[in-house]
């Protein structure tokens, strides 16, 4: 028996740390946003249908996110084209993993978990938090981005208390040894239930 658990968090949650202590701790890790890379890499399955629908969007044979940016910025429209393109390629390279794998938990990084309904393919969900201080301050120490850019990207996303409270496990990020903690927590309850199945 395989478990899928999806693994959500807004931005600056430690969403990445907390997929890597998975990983440490011998669960097969989906990553969705290296797969959306994959499919815009050269020779990518998104890159065709992409070309056909913005050719400006295409440089030497992949797609240019920030290309894709501006075409977004310009034409709101353009991005429900984005994602009715994207979303299916994402979910097949998702199903494509989870049939190559031995693994018995599989943990799928997912940002937008909520926001596209893949929680409804999950056997349960943990969500990454810390305060709201701690994420700004986090964003902000990356150096790519302006307080601005962060309070944009922020509230687009689903608020982290309704992530929080939909979720089946919630994950404190504030330290990574108790991070850690709580990751090996959550598969021991897990595997309780998988071998209570």
């Amino acid at each position: 028996m395989t478990f899928k658990l999806g693994l959500t968090g807004s931005i600056g949650m430690g969403k990445s740390t907390t997929a890597r202590l998975f990983e440490e701790a011998e669960c097969a890790v989906w990553d969705a946003d290296a797969a959306v890379h994959r499919l815009y890499d050269t020779g990518g399955a998104a890159v065709l249908p992409m070309e056909t629908l913005f050719p400006d969007a295409i440089s030497d044979g992949a797609v240019d996110r920030a290309a894709l940016r501006t075409i977004i910025a310009r034409d709101p429209e353009a991005l429900k084209q984005i994602e009715a393109i994207v979303h299916p390629l994402v979910r097949e390279d998702r199903a494509q993993f989870a049939a190559m794998t031995d693994a018995d938990i599989l943990v799928f990084d997912i940002p937008l978990l909520f926001e596209t309904g893949s929680e409804t393919e999950m056997d349960a969900v943990v969500c990454v938090t810390v305060s709201p201080e701690e994420q700004e301050k986090r964003v902000l120490d990356r150096g790519t981005m302006t307080p601005e850019q962060f309070h944009a990207i922020r509230d687009k996303q689903m608020p982290n208390d309704e992530k929080c409270a939909r979720s089946d496990y919630v994950i404190v990020t504030d330290t990574l040894e108790h991070a850690r903690a709580q990751v090996h927590n959550v598969l021991e309850q897990i595997r309780k239930r998988m071998t209570h199945a």
